[in-house]
């Protein structure tokens, strides 16, 4: 049975493919379009799966939802409705658009759908899933658990904001739901646009900044906006905000609590932002973990699945899996409405026709999470060859120990190979890589290839046999869900002026062996590489080592601040010429930027609209 599973029309369209339960082929609308979390229609990403499985639409079975838009557009109404007359003006430009499009979608899916087979029968084979529903399947069926609580965490779905499932086998029951507009992840958003960031992207920059403050504002958080109980259920102050009435997240009252208005975006960030991330960051921790204490405690069980947009703060997700309750968690690569593509399919296969679930109880679905398009040899060379590119073709072994070479030498590394990974991160697929143990390596990568705010940290992917040695993690981390601190023999201790530096300053204290990928509080976001799922980035990895005795490099996506993660060798090839990559690997093919014609350079930083 094959089911496509589609997320689209509010942010980071998808589309999954699904056949007898395994999941075939799943990739992002943003990677073909070159349009970073693009909503439209995802046409270039189903004409993909479709091709990755060998067949036409008119071929599969099902195709699913990922949520229900009658069921989100009564959550609009009601909504004003509560709040009238404050919300007509929003209530004014949102009800057309419904009325036009999202109203009708089912509609709308069966038109964009008969272009690939006009006689499908979508009366009964164009299936919905709930919002919340489709996290939490692409969250428990993948895993490698045979029961788990799945926890779903984001904005908001139809209803839900915080759901509670339990997954056992091939079934899977949501049991509590926290709704609308009490939400963790619009009480995230609403700091992003009052610290200066865009909502539903700048997010992980909020994670980002929070080491370089102290929660300052906790108290005002917890005494004003957030009524937090100890079971994790929690209520806001919805007079702070304006989501639910205006065109913005936040109001006066909101800014007079925290002492101005918000933070303009090209101001230089200060101290009180840093602050503010600090203090946002320690409350959705703590209510991360009473939820998480309180769903141990009721049902007994010992392996978490997360999903939802929450779930992608990795920092909370470590605290979790340090308190004990858990002794494993496992958190769905493509946590975000990407993921509810997936996740649709899943639904459609295991809950609504009853198909059979296997696991194996040590390793997940996901393969890696590398379910995007991948490219001949034949074809890479002819691509570049067609845009100019001047590179040699090596065999594995001098490919592999070239890359690492330069690697050891400082240089930053474009690396594309294999299958693209399906979700917001680089996994050694499409990455940049660098020397983690390099001093200079972080702010040469933000400042001179990322062009994006200093600040910024990058993950370390260490080889999975390493990790425990390195870090305080003894377990897997594949898709960087999990953050925890470098091993204690591995840091350096810091003067007493190196501790007295507060803000950006605090980047200049080295403090461990591998400061590339050592943030300000001595965390890392971990990826462990596994030989069975990316073996030629596990083969690097460990060509690094025996060249420097260190497992760790950097990894960081390959694209711009703003860009989509690079999704064809053409891509690959502009991105390199428009930045501080040095050397390039795509497939064999193996570029050094000194041999490249230098007409084919170009300025790439403002290319893209900003994150």
């Amino acid at each position: 049975m094959r089911i496509l599973g589609i997320s689209a029309f509010y942010h980071d369209s998808a589309a999954a493919l699904i056949e007898d339960g395994l999941i075939v082929a799943a990739a992002q609308e943003e990677r073909f379009s070159r349009r970073k979390h693009d909503a439209r229609f995802p046409r270039a990403a189903i004409a993909y799966c479709l091709e990755a499985a060998g067949v036409g639409l008119g071929e599969v079975d099902y195709v699913a939802f990922y949520d229900k838009p009658f069921l989100k557009f009564e959550r609009l109404l009601e909504s004003y409705l509560a709040f009238a007359p404050r919300g007509f003006s929003s209530f004014r430009m949102a009800i057309p658009l419904w009325l036009k499009e999202k109203l009708f979608q089912k509609n709308l899916l069966r038109r964009e759908l008969q272009a690939y087979a006009p006689d499908f029968d979508w009366t009964n084979r164009l299936l919905f899933a709930e919002h919340h529903q489709s996290h939490a399947a692409s969250a428990f069926f993948p895993s490698p658990f045979e029961e788990a609580v799945v926890l779903t965490m984001d904005g908001v779905g139809e209803w839900a904001t915080t759901s509670v499932g339990l997954g056992r086998g091939n079934h899977l029951e949501m049991t509590k739901e926290i709704h609308f507009p009490h939400s963790l992840g619009l009480l995230y958003s609403a700091f992003t646009h009052y610290i200066g960031f865009k909502v539903n992207s700048g997010e992980y920059k909020v994670m980002g900044l929070a080491p370089y403050g102290e929660p300052k504002y906790a108290g005002l958080i917890h005494d004003h906006l957030i009524d937090l109980k100890e079971d994790g259920s929690f209520r806001l102050d919805l007079s702070y905000f304006d989501y639910c009435t205006g065109l913005r997240m936040t109001n006066e009252k909101f800014h007079a609590l925290f002492g101005g208005p918000p933070h303009e975006p090209a101001e230089p960030i200060t101290q009180r932002e840093m602050d503010l991330a600090a203090s946002i960051q320690a409350v959705i921790e703590e209510a991360v973990l009473r939820l998480t204490r309180l769903v141990a405690e009721e049902t007994g069980l010992r392996s978490l699945c997360l999903a939802g947009g929450v779930a992608l703060n990795c920092v909370a997700n470590g605290k979790v899996l340090r308190d004990g309750r858990f002794d494993r968690i496992w958190v769905q690569p493509a946590a975000g409405d990407a993921g509810g593509a997936l996740g649709a399919a899943l639904c459609a296969y295991h809950l609504f026709q009853h198909g059979p679930r296997h696991v194996n109880g040590s390793d997940d679905a996901m393969q890696g999470s590398f379910l995007g398009p991948a490219f001949s040899q034949g074809e890479i060379e002819k691509r570049l060859a067609k845009v100019g590119a001047r590179f040699r073709v090596l065999d594995e072994d001098e490919l592999i120990d070239a890359a690492a070479q330069a690697l050891a030498e400082g240089r930053a590394v474009g690396w594309f190979q294999g299958r693209m990974e399906f979700g917001p991160r680089a996994l050694g697929a499409r990455s940049i890589l660098g020397d983690a143990r390099s001093p200079t390596m972080q702010s040469v990568l933000n400042l001179k290839v990322k062009h994006r705010e200093s600040f910024r940290p990058f993950a370390p992917s260490v080889l999975r046999e390493d990790v425990a040695q390195w870090f305080e993690l003894d377990g897997d981390s594949p898709y960087m869900a999990l953050v925890a601190d470098v091993a204690a023999p591995h840091r350096r201790a810091i003067s007493e002026a190196e501790k007295a530096l507060s803000g950006i300053d605090k980047l200049k204290a080295l403090r461990s062996d591998i400061p590339a990928v050592t943030h300000v509080d001595y965390s890392a976001r971990i990826q462990t590489v596994h030989r069975d799922t990316n073996p030629r980035y596990h083969a690097l990895l460990s060509s690094f080592k025996a060249l420097t005795g260190c497992p760790v490099i950097v990894n960081t996506s390959f694209n711009v601040r703003g860009e989509p993660i690079v999704g064809t060798p053409e891509d690959a090839f502009r991105c390199f010429m428009g930045t501080g990559i040095d050397t390039l690997a795509i497939g064999d093919c193996y570029l050094r930027k000194e041999d490249q014609d230098p007409a084919l350079a170009r300025d790439y930083k403002d290319s893209f609209e900003l994150d």
